[in-house]
C-alpha cells in the first residue's frame, strides 16, 4: 500500500506544483495581464463608439438618399402628369386639324382628313416615344412641318373659289415623310 500511497503522494505533489507554477506565472505576469485585460476592454468600447458613428452616420447617409429620392419621385411624377397633360393638348390640337381639314375640304372624302390626321398622330407618337433629344427634335419639327404644310393647304384653299383642289403640299409632304422613313430603316 506504501507502493500506491506514494504514488497518490506523488501526483498531489505534481499536481500542487502545477498549480504553484501557474500561480507563480500568474503573479509574475500579473500586471501584463491586467494591461492586456484593460487594453481589450478600451478596444471593444472603443470598436462600440466606433460601430455606434457609424451607424448614426450611415442613418443620417441614408435618410439623405431617402429624401433626395423622395423629391426626385415628386419631380418626376410632376414631369409625367405635365407630359400627359401635354401629350392630351397636342391630341386635342391634332383633332381640331382633322376638323378644319374636313371643313376647308368638304368635297374631300372624310378618308383623306383621316389619313391627315392619322400621319400628325404618327408624327406626334415617335416624336414622343424617341428615346434621345436629337431623335425628338426631329420628329418635332417634321410635326410642327407638317402642320404648318396643312394649315398653309388649309388658308389657300380657303382664299380659292375652285372647290376641287386637293391639299397637295401635305400630300406631297406626307409622301415624302413616309419614303424617308422606309429609306432610314
Amino acid at each position: 500500500m506504501t507502493l500506491i500511497k506514494r504514488w497518490a503522494l506523488s501526483l498531489v505533489r505534481f499536481f500542487y506544483s502545477l498549480k504553484d507554477e501557474d500561480l507563480q506565472w500568474q503573479l509574475a505576469n500579473q500586471e501584463q495581464l491586467l494591461k492586456l485585460k484593460h487594453e481589450r476592454v478600451l478596444a471593444e468600447k472603443a470598436l462600440e463608439i466606433d460601430l455606434k458613428n457609424k451607424s448614426v452616420q450611415l442613418a443620417h447617409e441614408i435618410s439623405l438618399l431617402e429624401t433626395k429620392h423622395g423629391a426626385e419621385l415628386e419631380m418626376l411624377k410632376t414631369q409625367c402628369k405635365q407630359d400627359i397633360k401635354d401629350y392630351k393638348q397636342y391630341l386635342s390640337s391634332l383633332d381640331q386639324l382633322k376638323q378644319s381639314i374636313q371643313l376647308s375640304y368638304a368635297h374631300l372624302p372624310i378618308a383623306v382628313a383621316y389619313t391627315i390626321h392619322h400621319h400628325a398622330k404618327q408624327l406626334l407618337n415617335k416624336m414622343w416615344e424617341a428615346d434621345n433629344l436629337e431623335t425628338k427634335l426631329h420628329f418635332e419639327m417634321q410635326l410642327l412641318q407638317f402642320m404648318t404644310t396643312v394649315h398653309e393647304d388649309a388658308r389657300l384653299n380657303l382664299e380659292q373659289t375652285s372647290e376641287q383642289k386637293l391639299p397637295q403640299n401635305t400630300l406631297n409632304l406626307i409622301e415624302s415623310l413616309t419614303l424617308n422613313d422606309h429609306e432610314s430603316r
